[in-house]
């Protein structure tokens, strides 16, 4: 072990770098989900399953040429549209970020999934050198193993969004959890909200229903996202009752667990 950690500073001195200058690569553990091209660009979208699906999907994205040449200096915005038989809708999406010359980095969260009939659409546009481009395609979404998101309307008439983002592998004990919660502004605009409270009460309906203890109800933290802790006791099945709280300490859509209520009627799932 100590001629291979030897050898290895050596090839790091002879490189002319240090350890610290090594990056990993940002597509490493990542999968090819869909890619979009047009006549002279393609961008791959990666995610960490390689597919799409129904609640919050963190998305890599890498832009070529056609013939799998690095394109730099790229400013994008997405466009994810939902069409249905009677009807057209988009979802949260988030700005996409530069993360290391052709990679982008960003999410999208979606209310529903695709079906024979009604199908999301993704169009990309984008600057290449003061040049704009553009590509819409079809992209397949598919339903989460569990209900990891939630659409409704508040008692405040405002219609929300909430997806649980965090935990991805739920472990026994206290797990932090993050979530965001857009508002709809129209079919098409959502915006990320500020100074709510989501309050959780996880509990087992296959075991007696019982809680667990040390919960903390998610606050606004950095960024879009909520930020609190979930305390599972042992593994199984667990739903995660949610209540909605305005700033001003309305409570806007869920209920309280309780003798006469079994379960919120809005809540997240999480098995492991």
């Amino acid at each position: 072990m100590k001629n291979i950690t030897c050898m290895v500073l050596v090839c790091l001195l002879l490189a002319g770098c240090t350890p610290e200058e090594i990056t990993a690569d940002p597509l490493e553990g990542l999968r090819l989900a869909a890619t979009l091209q047009n006549t002279t660009h393609k961008i791959g979208l990666y995610t960490p399953d390689g597919k799409f699906q129904t609640g919050y999907n963190p998305i890599t994205l890498k832009v070529t040429d056609l013939n799998g040449g690095p394109v730099e200096n790229v400013l994008l915005t997405w466009s994810p549209v939902m069409h249905m038989q009677n009807m057209s809708h988009g979802c949260p999406a988030s700005a996409l970020s530069l993360l290391e010359n052709t990679i982008y980095r960003g999410y999208l969260v979606f209310q529903m999934a695709s079906n024979t009939s009604e199908y999301w659409e993704l169009t990309l546009k984008y600057t290449v050198n003061d040049r704009e481009y553009s590509v819409t395609e079809k992209i397949p979404v598919v339903e989460s193993a569990r209900r990891v998101v939630q659409s409704f309307q508040g008692t405040d008439g405002n219609r929300y969004i909430a997806a649980l983002t965090e935990p991805t592998s739920p472990k026994v004990g206290t797990n932090p959890m993050k979530a965001l919660i857009y508002r709809m502004e129209s079919m098409t605009k959502f915006t990320p909200v500020k100074g709510y409270t989501l309050k959780i009460d996880p509990r087992m309906p296959g075991m007696g229903n019982h809680s667990s203890p040390n919960n903390v109800d998610l606050t606004s933290g950095e960024n879009d996202f909520y930020e609190g802790k979930l305390n599972l006791t042992m593994t199984g099945y667990w739903k995660i009752n949610l209540r909605l709280e305005a700033p001003d300490g309305r409570i806007l859509k869920g209920e309280a667990v309780s003798g006469n209520t079994e379960a919120s009627s809005i809540f997240f799932e999480t098995e492991f």
